[in-house]
Protein backbone atom coordinates (compact mmCIF):
# COMPACT_ATOMS: atom_id res chain seq x y z
CA UNK A 1 0.00 0.00 0.00
CA UNK A 2 1.41 3.38 -0.95
CA UNK A 3 1.52 6.16 1.65
CA UNK A 4 2.07 9.90 1.32
CA UNK A 5 5.73 10.86 1.37
CA UNK A 6 6.95 13.68 3.61
CA UNK A 7 9.06 16.48 2.25
CA UNK A 8 12.68 15.28 1.99
CA UNK A 9 13.99 18.17 4.10
CA UNK A 10 11.62 17.16 6.92
CA UNK A 11 12.37 13.46 6.57
CA UNK A 12 16.09 14.01 7.18
CA UNK A 13 15.48 15.76 10.52
CA UNK A 14 15.43 13.22 13.34
CA UNK A 15 12.73 12.89 15.97
CA UNK A 16 12.86 14.83 19.20
CA UNK A 17 15.77 13.62 21.39
CA UNK A 18 13.36 13.44 24.34
CA UNK A 19 11.24 10.99 22.35
CA UNK A 20 14.34 8.96 21.45
CA UNK A 21 15.53 8.74 25.08
CA UNK A 22 12.24 7.34 26.34
CA UNK A 23 11.74 5.09 23.29
CA UNK A 24 15.00 3.32 24.16
CA UNK A 25 13.51 2.28 27.51
CA UNK A 26 10.40 0.55 26.20
CA UNK A 27 10.16 -2.89 27.73
CA UNK A 28 12.95 -2.21 30.23
CA UNK A 29 12.31 -3.68 33.67
CA UNK A 30 14.04 -1.48 36.27
CA UNK A 31 15.89 -3.17 39.11
CA UNK A 32 15.73 -0.15 41.42
CA UNK A 33 13.92 3.16 41.73
CA UNK A 34 14.18 4.98 38.43
CA UNK A 35 15.86 8.39 38.55
CA UNK A 36 14.24 10.28 35.68
CA UNK A 37 16.30 13.44 35.26
CA UNK A 38 15.84 13.79 31.51
CA UNK A 39 12.91 16.12 30.95
CA UNK A 40 12.70 19.42 32.79
CA UNK A 41 9.37 19.15 34.60
CA UNK A 42 8.70 20.46 38.12
CA UNK A 43 8.36 17.77 40.77
CA UNK A 44 5.91 19.87 42.76
CA UNK A 45 2.21 20.48 41.99
CA UNK A 46 0.80 23.89 40.99
CA UNK A 47 -0.24 26.36 43.70
CA UNK A 48 -3.74 25.91 45.10
CA UNK A 49 -4.95 29.18 43.58
CA UNK A 50 -4.06 27.83 40.14
CA UNK A 51 -5.76 24.49 40.75
CA UNK A 52 -8.90 26.28 41.95
CA UNK A 53 -8.96 28.47 38.82
CA UNK A 54 -8.56 25.39 36.61
CA UNK A 55 -11.53 23.72 38.31
CA UNK A 56 -13.66 26.85 38.07
CA UNK A 57 -12.79 27.34 34.42
CA UNK A 58 -13.55 23.73 33.55
CA UNK A 59 -16.97 24.02 35.16
CA UNK A 60 -17.89 27.38 33.62
CA UNK A 61 -20.08 27.69 30.55
CA UNK A 62 -17.29 29.28 28.51
CA UNK A 63 -14.44 27.22 30.00
CA UNK A 64 -13.81 25.51 26.69
CA UNK A 65 -14.36 28.56 24.48
CA UNK A 66 -11.81 30.37 22.35
CA UNK A 67 -10.13 33.48 23.65
CA UNK A 68 -9.03 36.40 21.50
CA UNK A 69 -6.20 35.28 19.22
CA UNK A 70 -3.51 37.17 21.18
CA UNK A 71 -4.86 35.86 24.47
CA UNK A 72 -7.00 36.93 27.41
CA UNK A 73 -6.69 40.71 27.83
CA UNK A 74 -6.38 40.26 31.60
CA UNK A 75 -3.49 37.83 31.20
CA UNK A 76 -1.71 40.05 28.70
CA UNK A 77 -2.02 42.98 31.10
CA UNK A 78 -0.89 40.94 34.11
CA UNK A 79 2.13 39.53 32.31
CA UNK A 80 3.13 42.92 30.88
CA UNK A 81 3.06 44.28 34.44
CA UNK A 82 5.05 41.28 35.72
CA UNK A 83 7.76 41.76 33.09
CA UNK A 84 7.90 45.49 33.73
CA UNK A 85 8.29 44.87 37.45
CA UNK A 86 10.88 42.09 37.22
CA UNK A 87 13.02 43.79 34.56
CA UNK A 88 12.62 47.39 35.64
CA UNK A 89 11.12 48.42 32.32
CA UNK A 90 7.99 49.24 30.38
CA UNK A 91 6.07 46.44 28.65
CA UNK A 92 2.49 47.14 27.56
CA UNK A 93 -0.37 44.65 27.12
CA UNK A 94 -0.28 45.24 23.35
CA UNK A 95 3.33 44.02 23.38
CA UNK A 96 2.22 40.57 24.60
CA UNK A 97 0.84 37.64 22.60
CA UNK A 98 -0.07 34.54 24.60
CA UNK A 99 1.06 31.26 23.02
CA UNK A 100 0.75 27.52 23.67
CA UNK A 101 4.07 27.36 25.51
CA UNK A 102 7.46 28.90 24.83
CA UNK A 103 8.21 26.40 22.06
CA UNK A 104 5.29 27.81 20.09
CA UNK A 105 6.40 31.34 20.96
CA UNK A 106 9.78 30.61 19.39
CA UNK A 107 8.34 28.91 16.32
CA UNK A 108 5.88 31.72 15.61
CA UNK A 109 8.45 34.48 16.18
CA UNK A 110 11.05 32.84 13.95
CA UNK A 111 8.48 32.16 11.25
CA UNK A 112 7.51 35.84 11.34
CA UNK A 113 11.12 36.97 11.08
CA UNK A 114 13.00 34.49 8.89
CA UNK A 115 12.38 32.84 5.54
CA UNK A 116 13.89 29.67 4.02
CA UNK A 117 17.50 30.34 3.08
CA UNK A 118 18.04 32.91 5.81
CA UNK A 119 20.20 32.48 8.92
CA UNK A 120 19.80 32.67 12.69
CA UNK A 121 22.82 32.79 15.01
CA UNK A 122 22.47 30.06 17.64
CA UNK A 123 24.87 29.79 20.60
CA UNK A 124 26.18 26.34 21.51
CA UNK A 125 25.03 24.23 23.13
CA UNK A 126 21.54 24.88 21.75
CA UNK A 127 18.08 23.84 22.90
CA UNK A 128 17.29 21.02 20.49
CA UNK A 129 13.75 22.13 19.55
CA UNK A 130 15.12 25.49 18.44
CA UNK A 131 17.62 23.88 16.12
CA UNK A 132 15.04 21.37 14.88
CA UNK A 133 12.52 24.07 13.98
CA UNK A 134 15.10 26.11 12.08
CA UNK A 135 16.18 23.09 10.05
CA UNK A 136 12.59 22.01 9.43
CA UNK A 137 11.93 25.44 7.91
CA UNK A 138 15.03 25.67 5.74
CA UNK A 139 16.67 28.28 8.00
CA UNK A 140 20.38 27.83 8.67
CA UNK A 141 21.59 27.69 12.26
CA UNK A 142 24.91 29.53 12.41
CA UNK A 143 26.54 28.14 15.52
CA UNK A 144 28.24 30.44 18.00
CA UNK A 145 30.84 28.83 20.23
CA UNK A 146 30.58 30.05 23.84
CA UNK A 147 33.33 31.90 25.63
CA UNK A 148 34.76 31.34 29.09
CA UNK A 149 32.30 29.81 31.52
CA UNK A 150 30.11 28.71 28.58
CA UNK A 151 28.84 32.30 28.27
CA UNK A 152 28.07 33.36 24.66
CA UNK A 153 29.73 36.63 23.66
CA UNK A 154 28.18 39.40 21.60
CA UNK A 155 31.45 40.38 19.92
CA UNK A 156 31.87 36.82 18.65
CA UNK A 157 28.27 36.81 17.38
CA UNK A 158 28.92 40.03 15.48
CA UNK A 159 31.55 38.29 13.35
CA UNK A 160 28.97 35.74 12.17
CA UNK A 161 26.40 38.22 10.87
CA UNK A 162 25.82 38.22 7.11
CA UNK A 163 23.24 39.72 4.77
CA UNK A 164 21.14 36.57 5.35
CA UNK A 165 21.10 36.89 9.16
CA UNK A 166 17.65 37.63 10.54
CA UNK A 167 18.15 37.14 14.27
CA UNK A 168 20.46 36.21 17.13
CA UNK A 169 19.01 33.69 19.58
CA UNK A 170 19.90 33.85 23.25
CA UNK A 171 18.59 31.48 25.94
CA UNK A 172 19.23 32.62 29.50
CA UNK A 173 19.45 30.83 31.86
CA UNK A 174 20.53 28.32 29.29
CA UNK A 175 19.07 25.01 28.33
CA UNK A 176 21.07 22.72 28.64
CA UNK A 177 23.86 24.51 30.51
CA UNK A 178 21.88 26.58 33.00
CA UNK A 179 24.31 29.45 32.38
CA UNK A 180 22.78 32.90 32.97
CA UNK A 181 24.19 35.46 30.57
CA UNK A 182 25.27 38.57 32.53
CA UNK A 183 23.00 41.62 32.11
CA UNK A 184 25.70 43.70 30.47
CA UNK A 185 26.35 40.94 27.91
CA UNK A 186 22.65 40.66 27.09
CA UNK A 187 22.57 44.40 26.55
CA UNK A 188 25.61 44.13 24.29
CA UNK A 189 23.84 41.46 22.23
CA UNK A 190 20.91 43.87 21.83
CA UNK A 191 23.30 46.63 20.73
CA UNK A 192 24.87 44.36 18.10
CA UNK A 193 21.47 43.24 16.85
CA UNK A 194 20.20 46.83 16.61
CA UNK A 195 23.35 47.95 14.81
CA UNK A 196 22.79 45.31 12.13
CA UNK A 197 19.02 45.69 11.89
CA UNK A 198 18.22 42.17 13.08
CA UNK A 199 16.22 40.77 15.99
CA UNK A 200 17.45 39.53 19.34
CA UNK A 201 15.34 36.49 20.24
CA UNK A 202 15.61 36.32 24.02
CA UNK A 203 14.29 33.05 25.49
CA UNK A 204 13.79 33.53 29.23
CA UNK A 205 11.89 30.35 30.02
CA UNK A 206 13.86 29.96 33.28
CA UNK A 207 13.98 33.69 34.08
CA UNK A 208 12.95 33.26 37.73
CA UNK A 209 15.46 30.47 38.43
CA UNK A 210 18.60 32.58 38.48
CA UNK A 211 21.20 33.05 41.19
CA UNK A 212 20.95 36.55 42.64
CA UNK A 213 18.14 39.08 42.81
CA UNK A 214 19.20 41.70 40.27
CA UNK A 215 17.10 41.99 37.08
CA UNK A 216 18.21 39.62 34.33
CA UNK A 217 18.59 42.70 32.10
CA UNK A 218 17.13 46.19 31.71
CA UNK A 219 16.36 46.12 28.01
CA UNK A 220 12.68 46.81 28.61
CA UNK A 221 13.59 50.12 30.25
CA UNK A 222 14.82 51.46 26.91
CA UNK A 223 13.76 51.54 23.28
CA UNK A 224 13.53 47.78 22.96
CA UNK A 225 10.74 47.17 20.46
CA UNK A 226 12.87 47.69 17.34
CA UNK A 227 15.17 44.79 18.33
CA UNK A 228 14.08 42.59 21.25
CA UNK A 229 11.64 39.68 20.96
CA UNK A 230 11.11 38.09 24.38
CA UNK A 231 10.02 34.44 24.63
CA UNK A 232 8.44 33.17 27.84
CA UNK A 233 6.90 30.17 29.56
CA UNK A 234 4.72 29.66 32.62
CA UNK A 235 5.39 25.92 32.71
CA UNK A 236 8.21 25.84 35.24
CA UNK A 237 7.39 28.81 37.45
CA UNK A 238 3.77 27.64 37.97
CA UNK A 239 4.28 23.86 37.50
CA UNK A 240 1.79 23.68 34.62
CA UNK A 241 3.82 22.34 31.65
CA UNK A 242 0.90 20.27 30.35
CA UNK A 243 -1.41 23.28 30.13
CA UNK A 244 0.76 24.77 27.38
CA UNK A 245 0.92 28.48 27.99
CA UNK A 246 3.72 30.92 27.21
CA UNK A 247 4.09 34.34 25.62
CA UNK A 248 5.89 36.57 23.16
CA UNK A 249 6.84 40.12 24.10
CA UNK A 250 7.47 42.15 20.95
CA UNK A 251 6.53 45.29 19.07
CA UNK A 252 2.83 45.33 18.08
CA UNK A 253 3.59 45.45 14.31
CA UNK A 254 5.57 42.20 14.61
CA UNK A 255 2.86 40.74 16.84
CA UNK A 256 0.35 41.35 14.05
CA UNK A 257 2.27 38.83 11.94
CA UNK A 258 2.73 36.44 14.86
CA UNK A 259 -1.03 36.50 15.41
CA UNK A 260 -1.65 35.52 11.77
CA UNK A 261 0.50 32.45 12.27
CA UNK A 262 -1.07 31.68 15.64
CA UNK A 263 -4.55 31.91 14.16
CA UNK A 264 -3.61 29.29 11.56
CA UNK A 265 -1.89 26.77 13.83
CA UNK A 266 -3.96 27.01 17.03
CA UNK A 267 -6.42 29.94 16.82
CA UNK A 268 -5.36 30.79 20.36
CA UNK A 269 -3.58 29.23 23.32
CA UNK A 270 -5.85 26.94 25.38
CA UNK A 271 -8.16 29.00 27.58
CA UNK A 272 -7.68 26.78 30.62
CA UNK A 273 -3.92 27.26 30.49
CA UNK A 274 -4.35 31.01 30.15
CA UNK A 275 -6.67 31.11 33.16
CA UNK A 276 -4.15 29.04 35.13
CA UNK A 277 -1.33 31.43 34.26
CA UNK A 278 -3.44 34.46 35.17
CA UNK A 279 -4.28 32.96 38.56
CA UNK A 280 -0.62 32.19 39.21
CA UNK A 281 0.63 35.63 38.19
CA UNK A 282 -1.94 37.49 40.29
CA UNK A 283 -2.36 35.17 43.26
CA UNK A 284 0.76 33.08 43.80
CA UNK A 285 3.62 35.56 44.17
CA UNK A 286 4.85 34.11 47.46
CA UNK A 287 4.43 30.55 46.19
CA UNK A 288 6.54 31.36 43.12
CA UNK A 289 9.24 32.91 45.30
CA UNK A 290 9.28 29.83 47.52
CA UNK A 291 9.72 27.53 44.52
CA UNK A 292 12.59 29.68 43.27
CA UNK A 293 14.31 29.30 46.64
CA UNK A 294 13.62 25.56 46.64
CA UNK A 295 15.20 25.04 43.22
CA UNK A 296 18.15 27.22 44.27
CA UNK A 297 18.73 24.87 47.24
CA UNK A 298 18.70 21.91 44.85
CA UNK A 299 21.30 23.61 42.67
CA UNK A 300 23.46 24.21 45.75
CA UNK A 301 23.23 20.55 46.75
CA UNK A 302 24.00 19.48 43.19
CA UNK A 303 27.11 21.67 43.03
CA UNK A 304 28.28 20.36 46.39
CA UNK A 305 27.70 16.71 45.49
CA UNK A 306 29.34 17.06 42.08
CA UNK A 307 32.37 18.94 43.41
CA UNK A 308 34.06 15.60 44.10
CA UNK A 309 33.56 14.42 40.50
CA UNK A 310 31.75 11.20 41.50
CA UNK A 311 32.65 8.41 39.12
CA UNK A 312 34.72 10.88 37.10
CA UNK A 313 31.64 12.84 36.01
CA UNK A 314 32.71 16.49 35.91
CA UNK A 315 30.28 19.37 36.42
CA UNK A 316 30.89 22.03 33.77
CA UNK A 317 28.05 24.39 34.67
CA UNK A 318 24.94 24.50 36.82
CA UNK A 319 22.03 26.94 36.78
CA UNK A 320 18.33 27.30 36.18
CA UNK A 321 16.95 23.76 36.04
CA UNK A 322 20.10 22.08 34.74
CA UNK A 323 23.51 20.62 35.33
CA UNK A 324 25.85 20.22 32.33
CA UNK A 325 28.32 17.39 32.87
CA UNK A 326 31.26 15.83 31.06
CA UNK A 327 31.19 12.05 31.35
CA UNK A 328 34.40 10.03 31.87
CA UNK A 329 34.11 7.58 28.96
CA UNK A 330 36.27 7.94 25.87
CA UNK A 331 35.91 6.12 22.60
CA UNK A 332 32.19 5.46 23.15
CA UNK A 333 29.29 7.49 21.81
CA UNK A 334 27.54 9.55 24.47
CA UNK A 335 24.20 8.04 23.42
CA UNK A 336 25.59 4.65 24.44
CA UNK A 337 26.80 6.01 27.78
CA UNK A 338 23.32 7.40 28.46
CA UNK A 339 21.72 4.11 27.39
CA UNK A 340 23.99 2.17 29.76
CA UNK A 341 23.12 4.51 32.63
CA UNK A 342 19.43 3.93 31.91
CA UNK A 343 19.42 0.18 31.37
CA UNK A 344 22.07 -0.88 33.90
CA UNK A 345 21.64 1.84 36.52
CA UNK A 346 18.00 2.98 36.09
CA UNK A 347 19.09 6.59 35.60
CA UNK A 348 17.56 8.56 32.73
CA UNK A 349 19.54 11.56 31.47
CA UNK A 350 19.83 13.49 28.21
CA UNK A 351 22.88 12.98 25.97
CA UNK A 352 24.75 16.15 25.16
CA UNK A 353 24.53 15.22 21.50
CA UNK A 354 20.92 16.45 21.64
CA UNK A 355 22.32 19.95 22.12
CA UNK A 356 25.48 20.03 20.00
CA UNK A 357 26.22 19.28 16.34
CA UNK A 358 28.81 16.67 17.33
CA UNK A 359 29.63 14.51 20.34
CA UNK A 360 31.47 16.49 23.00
CA UNK A 361 31.17 13.93 25.77
CA UNK A 362 28.52 15.78 27.74
CA UNK A 363 25.25 14.97 29.52
CA UNK A 364 22.37 17.17 30.70
CA UNK A 365 20.85 16.57 34.14
CA UNK A 366 17.51 18.19 34.98
CA UNK A 367 18.03 18.97 38.65
CA UNK A 368 14.99 21.22 38.99
CA UNK A 369 12.71 18.19 39.10
CA UNK A 370 14.47 16.11 41.77
CA UNK A 371 14.84 16.16 45.52
CA UNK A 372 18.23 16.60 47.24
CA UNK A 373 18.32 12.91 48.19
CA UNK A 374 17.89 12.06 44.50
CA UNK A 375 20.97 14.13 43.72
CA UNK A 376 23.01 12.13 46.22
CA UNK A 377 21.63 8.91 44.74
CA UNK A 378 22.65 10.12 41.28
CA UNK A 379 26.23 10.54 42.51
CA UNK A 380 26.21 6.99 43.89
CA UNK A 381 25.00 5.68 40.55
CA UNK A 382 27.71 7.59 38.73
CA UNK A 383 30.24 5.85 40.97
CA UNK A 384 28.60 2.46 40.40
CA UNK A 385 28.69 3.09 36.66
CA UNK A 386 32.42 3.81 36.73
CA UNK A 387 33.19 0.86 39.01
CA UNK A 388 31.40 -1.43 36.57
CA UNK A 389 33.03 0.08 33.50
CA UNK A 390 36.48 0.74 34.93
CA UNK A 391 37.41 -2.05 37.40
CA UNK A 392 40.08 -0.90 39.80
CA UNK A 393 38.99 2.70 40.03
CA UNK A 394 39.51 4.57 43.25
CA UNK A 395 36.96 4.36 46.03
CA UNK A 396 35.42 7.64 44.90
CA UNK A 397 34.72 5.98 41.59
CA UNK A 398 36.88 8.46 39.72
CA UNK A 399 38.59 6.76 36.77
CA UNK A 400 42.34 6.97 36.58
CA UNK A 401 43.68 9.66 34.27
CA UNK A 402 43.24 8.84 30.61
CA UNK A 403 43.82 10.80 27.43
CA UNK A 404 40.74 12.63 26.13
CA UNK A 405 40.00 13.13 22.44
CA UNK A 406 41.05 16.53 21.14
CA UNK A 407 37.54 17.38 19.93
CA UNK A 408 35.97 16.97 23.36
CA UNK A 409 35.28 20.62 24.06
CA UNK A 410 32.95 21.95 26.76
Amino acid sequence: MSVPHPRPDIAVVGASPITAVYAALRGHQPRSTVLDLAQAAPSYPPPSVVVERIVTTARSADGGAYTDVPGLPSLRAAFAADLSDSHGGAVNPDDVVVTAGCNQAFCLAVSALAEPGSEVIVPLPYYFNHDMWLRLNGITSVYLEPGAGLVPRADAAATLITERTRAILLVTPGNPTGVAVPPEEIEEFARVARQHGIALLLDETYRLFRDGTEPAHRLYAGDWRDTVVGLYSFSKELAIPGYRVGAVAAAPPLNDHIEKLLDCVAVCAPRIGQEAALAGLTGAREWRAARVREVARRRAVFREVMAGRPGGFELLSCGGFFGWIRHPVTGVATEDVVRELALAHDTILMPGTAFTPEDRGTIRVSIGNCEPESIEELARRFIDFSHARFPGTRSSGRPRSRARPADRRS
